[in-house]
């Protein structure tokens, strides 16, 4: 029987599938079942899936009690084959794949379905996008020679397999949730903003702030409102740009105080507020839709909700099932050690390898022991902190560790010339468009006020009309942001194996931080679990190198005491 299985839902409910052969091809006749569970539950053999989209098929099948190992996703290895061959952008949608195989005209992707506050991943896609069985086999079998004829298609291989695992996980986070008690989030605003008024106006802390504000103006003024800020401040003599806090707190003024602590206060009342307690969260679980790959980076993001931006305050709200502990890991030094890793820099390496403090390794061959000097000079070599101070550390990293320098250089002016960039397994940055918002703050692109893009939205324009140099930064920081979301798709499929085993759930996720929730008794088993998962994942990404990628990991029943 083969391992691989083709399966497409079909529009009365039921699902076709099909045994594959080793080229891809039906190795066997189309079948029927009554539905998707039937079609998967009766085949524990199969090993992969392959299906057009997990987001149409797995949360159907959670919802059944049904757990597939691995899947193969059509349409997410399409936008990585797509961006690959220098055609990011295209649509992605098999009927796209399709009809760019056929010759025919093809059809743009479906859009975006908005967030739905509270609500599980949908049971079914838009009308129109599923293919039959055997057109998606035709889409899938093109893809595998696609590969093939990638730079390195081993590496490209594992990508979207990677990719795919990924998407299983984010599906199952979906449906877990993130354990959250509603009782500590109101208590929580109760004690940072006070009561709340009838009519949804702002609770009576922010409104103190506000009248303090308008006091020390001698006017009334809308904290609220960029625009009146700047304004308030240009009639008092000072001029502003923005009221992002940095060019605000220096200023002697006395709005400034309450004005910064009315921002903190006002950013938790409409970002993680009552409103947003009652929408997002049931039955003692926040679900947001994580969105696996969700940036060009790799990065995730998600569809609502605000789960990558939970202000420490606020994590006092994420408490663990009575009998159970939250276990918090977090990459230590995670880019630097992605760099020593893509660019086999020899001294780098062998720092990265060590049991110690890695910056502090670095102060000690390069810059006579300041660690700060040398997290400063590491992190500018990746994010393209290359003027003033940074140019004079960025020499001294340089003539420590050529071959890591280089390697970010490199890339940098493959950027700046409108060149592809690949991470190292072969995703691939765009020559101008399609940033994203967070990676494009980190590379030292502004993107305007500091209220905007609280999700990590795919982003574009603003990128799309940056200098080439401004291209170059991104693409500096590309190579290592994006091999490091790399590695941790591969950590997360390990780790997700292993818990498969155990009461243990993931669900949490988000860059360099892991959380995973499991009974007491477990907790142990899986921080050595998070450590194995690691040093596998380096060895699938990087091959063997000397670099070690620790974790920092605590076991805790509130997330706010695991730092």
């Amino acid at each position: 029987m083969a391992e691989r299985w083709a399966l497409a839902p079909a529009e009365d409910g039921g699902a076709e599938l099909a045994p594959l052969g080793p080229d891809g091809l039906l190795a066997g006749p189309v079948l029927r079942e009554a539905d998707l569970a039937s079609a998967v539950r009766g085949r524990p053999e199969v090993s992969r899936w392959v299906w057009r989209s997990t987001a149409e098929v797995y949360p159907r099948l959670l919802a059944t009690g049904v757990r597939v190992e691995r899947c193969y996703d059509v349409e997410d290895a399409e936008t990585l084959l797509l961006g690959h061959e220098g055609r990011y952008g295209e649509p992605h949608s098999a009927a796209a794949s399709l009809a760019r195989l056929r010759g025919g005209p093809v059809p743009p992707d479906p859009p975006q379905r908005p967030a739905a506050p509270g609500a599980q991943s949908p049971l079914f896609e838009p009308e129109g996008v599923r293919l039959p069985l055997t057109d998606l086999v035709e889409v899938y079998t093109e893809q595998q020679r696609r590969h093939d004829r990638a730079g390195h298609p081993e590496r490209m291989r594992l990508l979207t397999a990677a990719e795919s695992a990924g998407m299983l996980v984010a599906a199952e986070m979906n449906r877990v949730g993130l354990p959250w008690s509603a009782e500590v989030h109101r208590e929580v605003l109760h004690g940072l903003l006070g009561e709340r008024y009838a009519g949804g106006g702002e609770p009576r802390r922010l409104a103190e702030l506000a009248d303090e504000v308008s006091a020390a103006f001698g006017r009334r003024v809308r904290p609220d409102l960029p625009a009146d800020v700047v304004k308030a401040f240009a009639q008092a003599g000072i001029r502003i740009t923005s009221t992002r806090r940095w060019e605000i707190e220096s200023i002697d003024h006395p709005a400034v105080k309450p004005l910064i602590e009315y921002k903190k206060l006002y950013r938790v009342w409409v970002a993680h507020g009552w409103s947003w307690l009652q929408d997002w969260v049931r039955d003692g679980r926040f679900r947001p839709e994580f969105l696996a790959g969700g940036t060009v980076t790799g990065r995730w993001v998600t569809n609502g909700g605000g789960a990558l931006q939970i202000p420490k305050v606020i994590r006092r709200a994420v408490v663990a099932d009575p009998g159970w502990r939250l276990v918090v890991a977090d990459a230590d030094q995670m880019e630097p050690r992605v760099l020593a890793a893509i660019s086999r820099d020899p001294g780098l390496m062998e720092v990265a390898g060590r049991e110690t403090d890695l910056y502090q390794s670095v102060s000690d061959r390069a810059f006579s022991g300041d660690r700060d000097q040398a997290k400063l000079a590491v992190l500018g070599a990746v994010y393209g902190q290359t003027s003033g101070d940074g140019l004079k550390n960025l020499a001294a990293l340089r003539r420590r560790f050529p071959r890591a320098v280089a390697y970010v250089d490199d890339a940098a002016r493959a950027g700046e010339e409108g060149r592809l960039v690949r991470t190292w397994l072969g995703r691939t940055c765009p020559p101008a468009a399609g940033a994203t918002q967070d990676a494009a703050e980190e590379a030292g692109i502004p993107v305007g006020e500091d209220e905007a893009g609280t999700d990590g939205r795919p982003w574009a324009p603003g990128y799309a009309s940056t200098s080439s140099r401004a291209r170059g930064r991104f693409a500096r920081n590309f190579v290592v942001q994006g091999s490091a979301a790399d590695w941790t798709l591969l950590l997360l499929a390990a780790l997700r194996r292993t818990c498969a085993d155990m009461a243990a759930e993931l669900v949490f996720f988000q860059h360099d931080e892991v959380i995973v929730h499991c009974p007491e008794e477990e907790a142990d088993t899986v921080v050595a679990a998070i450590r194995e998962a690691a040093e596998l994942a380096a060895r699938l990404t990087f091959g063997e190198t000397p670099v070690r990628f620790p974790f920092t990991t605590a076991v805790v029943e509130c997330y706010a005491d695991a730092k």
